[in-house]
């Protein structure tokens, strides 16, 4: 396989775990985030050891550099994908090391709606999952989607220091055919790939942000 084809090999490994990543993030996020807010203090379904127990873990998972925790879920990427290298190895790492960013954006989004909008669908007799899903989301919508944003070109910039040691994608490919055989091109080119994948993100975003803000 000459260079160019191992570039555009490389690129969509990246497309896929990026874009792979960001949805089961969005996913696994908003419902972590949904159970911290709802069981925390004064909100509709309190309980204050299970939210002990979860903000904790969040705060656990948070604070463990990327890399370390790559090596930490080996035995569970193994488990869960059979192999501990190649793309979709990448997956569980990247997946619980940022859902829980995103579980925290969540919540603290949901903190932020007006509290009259809250008390106008109490008097309405709305159910819990109708305040989530007709009230607390759709009000935070624009916020949320403008720092998934964030997270997707942070999932991005993780994929290729996933990709250093063999989770393929531009970072390895910068690694292997750049730094490892003194390619100095393969490495500018990788780079100018993940810059412009960036910019394509942010834009995405951008867009999305602008149809559903209401403000």
């Amino acid at each position: 396989m000459n260079q160019y084809n191992k570039l555009i090999t490389a690129t969509i490994e990246t497309l896929y775990l990026t874009g792979i990543s960001t949805v089961f993030v969005a996913i696994f996020g908003l419902i972590l985030g949904i159970i911290l807010f709802v069981t925390s203090k004064e909100q509709i379904l309190a309980n204050k050891t299970l939210y002990f127990i979860l903000s904790s873990f969040v705060n656990i998972i948070r604070s463990i550099p990327f890399i370390i925790l790559i090596i930490l879920l080996l035995p569970i990427t193994k488990i869960l994908m059979g192999t501990i290298l190649g793309v979709k190895a990448a997956y569980p790492a990247l997946v619980i090391g940022i859902s829980p960013f995103y579980a925290r954006i969540v919540e603290t989004s949901f903190k932020e709606v007006k509290k009259g909008i809250i008390e106008a669908g109490k008097s309405f007799g709305v159910t819990n999952l109708q305040m989530i899903f007709k009230i607390l989301i759709p009000e935070s919508l624009p916020n949320l989607v403008s720092n998934l944003t964030t997270l997707a070109i942070s999932i991005l910039g993780y994929t290729a220091m996933a990709g250093v040691i063999g989770a393929g994608g531009l970072g390895n490919l910068a690694y292997i055919e750049g730094f490892q055989r003194n390619n100095q091109i393969m490495i500018v080119l990788s780079t100018l790939i993940i810059l412009i994948l960036v910019f394509i993100i942010q834009h995405t975003g951008d867009y999305i942000y602008k149809k559903i803000d209401k403000k």
